[in-house]
C-alpha cells in the first residue's frame, strides 16, 4: 500500500492522507481516517486503467477529487507503468494538467460521464 500524509497544504490539514488500496484495485483520499474520494482502477501488466471516481457527497466541493487524482497519476507514472483513462473525471483531469502527456495512452472511445466530481 502506497500512502502519503499532507501535512503542511495551506488547504488542507493533517487529517488528509492518500493512499493506493490494492485489495479494493481504488486510491483512497481519507479525511480524519473516513474514506471521503475513491477512484477505482485495473491494474494490467503495463498500465493502470482508471474506471472510476466518486467523491461522496459530504466532502464535495473542497478539491479533493483533485488531490487524490493527482497522488494517483504521480504513483502510476513512478511506478513505470502507463495510465488508461477511462474514468471521465481522470480523463478530464489530464486534459488540464500537464506533464502526464507521456505516459497516457488514451483509450479508442473516450470516456462516458460527467467529469464534474468535485
Amino acid at each position: 500500500m502506497t500512502e502519503f500524509t499532507d501535512s503542511t497544504a495551506e488547504s488542507f490539514s493533517p487529517d488528509v492522507t492518500t493512499v493506493r488500496n490494492d485489495k479494493f484495485h481504488r486510491y483512497e483520499l481519507l479525511v480524519d481516517g473516513e474514506v471521503a474520494v475513491i477512484s477505482q482502477f485495473m491494474d494490467k501488466p503495463g498500465h493502470i486503467d482508471f474506471l472510476h471516481t466518486e467523491t461522496r457527497s459530504q466532502f464535495k466541493g473542497r478539491g479533493l477529487a483533485k488531490v487524490l487524482a493527482h497522488f494517483a497519476l504521480d504513483d502510476v507514472v513512478a511506478s513505470g507503468k502507463r495510465i488508461i483513462p477511462h474514468c471521465p473525471f481522470i480523463a478530464a483531469y489530464l486534459r488540464k494538467h500537464e506533464g502526464y502527456e507521456l505516459d497516457v495512452d488514451w483509450p479508442p472511445e473516450p470516456p462516458v460521464g460527467e467529469p464534474d466530481n468535485e
